[in-house]
C-alpha cells in the first residue's frame, strides 16, 4: 500500500529517524565497552569477527549482528545480562510466559519506571484523575507487571490494589482439560476485584485484560463503580474486543488500549479514530524500542505498509540491549502519525506459519 506523508510528517520522521540513529550508537557503544558492558555482548563481541563500536552507525547496521536468538535467554546465569556500569544497581528479573517452555529472562533496573512514566503522559487527566487509586487485575508473580501498574499509579499520585493472578496455573488447566476449574479460578480473582472496589471507592482507574474486563463487567457496571479510565492489554485484544469493549463495556469510561511485552516494554496506543473501524494499532517506545514488519520467509526485508509480516523487536537501553528478535506475532504494518512519527504495528495477533498452519503463542 503507497501512504503519502505530509511534508511536515516526513520531516518529523527523518528527525526521528536521526535520533534513533544517534541511540544506537550511544547504546552499542556503552554495551561494548569493556567498562561498561555486560558480560553476554562482549564474550560475544570476540565471536564476530569486527568491532560493533567501529561498525554500527544507524539502527540499519543492526542487520549485521543477524537475529537475536531467543534461548539466549532462557537459563543463566542471568548475571550475564548485567552490565558492568549497572552492577551495583539492585536488579529485578522479568520474566515471559513461559509457554514455550523455559521462560525468557530480562534483567530490569529502572526501564519499567521509564516506560510506564512516559506512558502517563499519553493518558488523559479526565479520564485518568490525577490522585485516583487503580486497581490492577491481571498477571503478578514473575511478569512483574503489578511493579509497572504500581508504578504507573503512584507517578499519577494514586495507589494500586493489586489483584494476584497466575496465568501458568491457567495454562496448565486448559491443557488437561479442567475448563470448569479454570473457570473457577477466574471467579476466584474477580471475586477479589468486586471486594477491593466495594471496600474502596477512590479507585477510578482499571488495568486489566480482555477476557477478565468482560468477566468484571458482567458482574458490576464500571459507571455504577467510578471507574472513569481502563487501561487494557493482552493477547486476546482484537478489534472485535476493542468495538464490543468501547460500545457495551466501557459506558462513558476511556478505553485504553495498549501491548505491551516483557523483552520491549510498553507500546503506546494510537486516539481512537473512527476511521481505524476499531483497530487496535500501537507505536513502540521509540527510540528505546522499535518494531519492524517484515517478510517471514525473508527476515531481512520489510513489508509494505498495510501488508501482514512478522514482529522484529529491537530493545535498546542501557540495561538491556536486544538487536532484531522476531517476535512470536505477526500483523499489519502501520504508517507513521504526527503523533508517533515513525513505524507502528496494526492488529497484533499469534503468527501463524504459513507451511504448516499452525500458530505461535505470543511472548506475552
Amino acid at each position: 500500500m503507497a501512504v503519502e506523508l505530509s511534508e511536515s510528517l516526513q520531516k518529523s520522521v527523518a528527525e526521528k529517524r536521526a535520533q534513533l540513529d544517534a541511540h544506537v550508537r550511544e547504546i552499542v557503544q556503552w554495551h561494548f565497552n569493556p567498562e561498561t558492558g555486560c558480560p553476554f555482548w562482549l564474550e560475544r563481541a570476540k565471536t564476530l569477527g569486527w568491532d560493533p563500536r567501529e561498525e554500527v552507525k544507524s539502527f540499519d547496521d543492526l542487520r549485521k549482528f543477524g537475529l537475536f536468538e531467543d534461548e539466549w535467554l532462557r537459563g543463566g546465569p542471568v548475571r550475564r545480562w548485567v552490565p558492568k556500569g549497572l552492577a551495583d544497581k539492585p536488579i529485578y528479573v522479568f520474566e515471559t510466559g513461559g509457554t514455550t517452555g523455559v521462560p525468557k529472562t530480562r534483567i530490569n533496573i529502572d526501564d519499567f519506571r521509564i516506560d510506564y512514566s512516559e506512558f502517563s503522559k499519553t493518558l488523559p487527566d479526565e479520564f485518568f484523575p490525577k490522585g485516583s487509586d487503580w486497581l490492577q487485575l491481571g498477571p503478578s508473580g514473575p511478569r512483574r507487571l503489578r511493579l509497572a501498574i504500581e508504578h504507573l499509579a503512584q507517578v499519577r499520585g494514586g495507589i494500586c490494589f493489586p489483584v494476584d493472578l497466575d496465568p501458568r496455573w491457567v495454562v496448565k488447566l486448559l491443557k488437561r482439560g479442567a475448563i470448569k476449574e479454570a473457570e473457577a479460578y477466574k471467579e476466584h480473582c474477580l471475586d477479589q476485584a468486586v471486594t477491593i472496589l466495594d471496600a474502596h471507592p477512590n479507585i477510578k482507574c482499571l488495568f486489566t485484560t480482555p477476557k477478565l474486563l468482560e468477566g468484571l463487567c458482567d458482574r458490576i457496571s464500571l459507571k455504577e463503580r467510578g471507574i472513569t479510565g481502563v487501561f487494557c492489554g493482552g493477547t486476546e485484544m482484537t478489534p472485535q474486543f476493542s468495538r464490543f469493549a468501547q460500545e457495551e463495556l466501557m459506558e462513558g469510561a476511556y478505553f485504553a488500549a495498549t501491548y505491551g511485552n516483557t523483552l520491549m516494554g510498553l507500546a503506546c496506543h494510537k486516539p481512537f479514530d473512527p476511521a481505524d473501524d476499531y483497530a487496535i494499532i500501537y507505536y513502540p517506545p521509540q527510540p528505546r524500542a522499535a518494531t519492524q514488519v517484515v517478510d517471514p520467509d525473508s527476515m531481512e526485508e520489510e513489508v509494505g505498509y498495510g501488508e501482514t509480516g512478522r514482529v522484529v523487536l529491537t530493545t535498546l537501553t542501557k540495561e538491556f540491549f536486544m538487536p532484531r528478535f522476531p517476535e512470536r506475532d505477526q500483523c499489519e504494518r502501520e504508517p507513521p502519525i504526527d503523533l508517533y512519527p515513525w513505524d507502528g504495528v496494526r492488529n497484533v495477533r499469534p503468527f501463524q506459519d504459513k507451511t504448516t498452519g499452525t500458530v505461535t503463542v505470543g511472548v506475552y
